[in-house]
C-alpha cells in the first residue's frame, strides 16, 4: 500500500472513530459489557497505542535500526496484517498489552481531552508516514507486543486496522442500553 494511501486510512479510520464517539450518549463513556473494556478505556487504549510508535517515528531512522534491525521480509499486505493479528489475538487468549493492563475507567470530564489528543496523534501519524522515505518504511522495523517486529509500513497499517477492530467492538456494543435492573440488548 503506497504511504498517502496509507496516510488516508489512518485519517478515515480516526475520523469514523471519533465521530462516532462524539456522536454516542455521555454514558456510554463509562459503560461497557460486563469483565470488557469501557467505551472510554477501549479509546484510551487506542491513545496509548498511537502515541508510542510516534514517539518512535521521531527518532533518527540509522538509531531504530541500530536498535531493532531491518527488515528480513517482504512488507505484507493490510488484509495479511489484520489476518495475522487476529490469529496472534486467538493465540493471546485475552492477555493485553502491559501499557493497558488495570486500566482505570476514564472520567466523562475527560473525555474530550482524550478525543482531541487521539485526533492530535492521529494527524502527527499521517503526517510521518506521507515524510518517511519508502526504504525506512519497508526496512526499518518497530516492536509489536503481540505481533514481534514489524517494518514502519505494517505497524502503520495496523494501526488503521486496530481502530477499525476496536470502532467495530464498540458498534456491537453500542446496543446496550441500560436498563433499571440489567444490561439488555436493544431489539
Amino acid at each position: 500500500m503506497h504511504k498517502d494511501d496509507i496516510a488516508d486510512l489512518i485519517d478515515a479510520k480516526h475520523s469514523e472513530l471519533i465521530t462516532w464517539l462524539q456522536n454516542q450518549a455521555d454514558e456510554s463513556w463509562t459503560l461497557g459489557p460486563e469483565g470488557k473494556w469501557t467505551t472510554g478505556q477501549q479509546t484510551l487504549h487506542l491513545l496509548q497505542s498511537i502515541i508510542p510508535l510516534n514517539n518512535a517515528l521521531s527518532m533518527p531512522k540509522v538509531l531504530l535500526r541500530f536498535k531493532y534491525g531491518k527488515a528480513n521480509r517482504p512488507v505484507r499486505s493490510y488484509d495479511a496484517i489484520a489476518k495475522r493479528y487476529n490469529e496472534r489475538l486467538k493465540d493471546a487468549k485475552g492477555t493485553t498489552f502491559k501499557g493497558s493492563r488495570n486500566m482505570k475507567i476514564p472520567k466523562l470530564e475527560d473525555k474530550q481531552y482524550i478525543l482531541n489528543r487521539l485526533q492530535t496523534e492521529a494527524k502527527k501519524l499521517q503526517y510521518k508516514t506521507r515524510r518517511i522515505s519508502d526504504a525506512n518504511l519497508d526496512t526499518v522495523v518497530l516492536p509489536h507486543p503481540l505481533m514481534g517486529k514489524m517494518p514502519v509500513r505494517e505497524i502503520i497499517m495496523w494501526t488503521a486496522y486496530h481502530v477499525e477492530q476496536h470502532l467495530q467492538t464498540l458498534r456491537n456494543h453500542s446496543e446496550l442500553v441500560i436498563n433499571e435492573n440489567n444490561l439488555t440488548l436493544k431489539q
